[in-house]
């Protein structure tokens, strides 16, 4: 194949391979080989199995892979970040073999850092499916809020919204209470509701008041803490009437999409994927 190459989305849990031509993807191939997954010192024959599978073909590496837990710290670019910064900051550890470097933001008091986000966030842009001044979030473990300007990536924010849940879930002490399933229900919108009293501590201590007191039904305080969290995560990015291009599907954009609505923002759900491919067809062209 002339001109092609492998992409990878390779993150914490997760690995995504795009086989690409001429800015199309012919294959992609999904599986759980994150970044933990790979024993001490196995990266070298991962990405070995990974070109033998692809025949060969030269591979651009994105995401966890680049960190310093991963198999080469790739480094970061500084906010403000054009996809040409970026594409100028690749490492290459092996012959055709490239890793792209993540975005930091390190000014006014505020650390921040994205790897692997970078590159949907300004592919979404470089693909039209958001304009080059915007506001994108892409929801996830943690959300990550960013402000384009130009087309460039200038500031971001991220916050531990789903990991939050997650740990509330695991180890607190409404975690009992927090069964049933999650959706862009009543309850949820409720709990998107009550964030607007901006007392987040208060609120998660009264899902077990409600709990003991027999105020909500069983299974219910799932969706509810979601929409206290997310409210919360909305409330502080999005000012009324704001647009937000929402890189998501399934239930994350169905959640986020009536969230960012309750707060007051005007959701527009983007197809992520197509952003990542745009963006790192974007990157190869501009090192090729």
């Amino acid at each position: 194949m002339k001109d092609a190459f492998v992409a990878v989305d390779w993150g914490t849990t997760n690995r995504r391979a795009y086989v690409i031509e001429d800015g199309a993807v012919f294959a992609d191939q999904r599986d759980d080989m994150g970044i933990l997954s790979v024993p001490a010192g196995g990266f070298p024959a991962e990405v070995a199995m990974l070109r033998e599978r692809h025949g060969g073909l030269p591979l651009l590496l994105a995401g966890m892979i680049g960190s310093n837990r991963g198999w080469h710290d790739a480094g970061y670019v500084d906010a403000p970040a054009s996809m040409a910064d970026i594409a100028a900051r690749l490492i290459h550890p092996e012959p055709d073999v490239a890793i792209v470097p993540g975005v930091r933001r390190d000014r006014d008091g505020r650390q921040d850092v994205m790897r692997g986000e970078e590159v949907q966030l300004l592919g979404a842009i470089a693909a039209g499916l958001a304009p080059a001044d915007a506001l994108l979030c892409q929801p996830g473990t943690h959300a990550k809020w960013a402000i384009m300007k130009a087309g460039a990536l200038a500031d971001f924010t991220t916050a531990m919204t789903g990991e939050l849940f997650a740990m509330l879930k695991a180890h607190s002490l409404i975690g009992s209470e927090m069964a049933g399933a999650v959706d862009a229900d009543d309850e949820f919108r409720k709990g998107v509701e009550a964030s607007a009293d901006r007392d987040l501590l208060s609120a998660l201590f009264g899902v077990r008041a409600a709990s003991v007191l027999g105020a909500r039904a069983p299974g219910a305080a799932a969706a509810y803490v979601s929409g206290l969290l997310l409210g919360a995560d909305c409330r502080a990015r999005v000012a009324p009437d704001q647009t937000v291009h929402l890189l998501a599907d399934g239930l994350l954009a169905r959640l986020y999409s009536s969230a960012i609505a309750l707060v007051g923002g005007k959701p527009i759900v983007v197809d992520s994927h197509a952003s990542f491919v745009a963006g790192i067809v974007q990157i190869r062209e501009l090192t090729s």
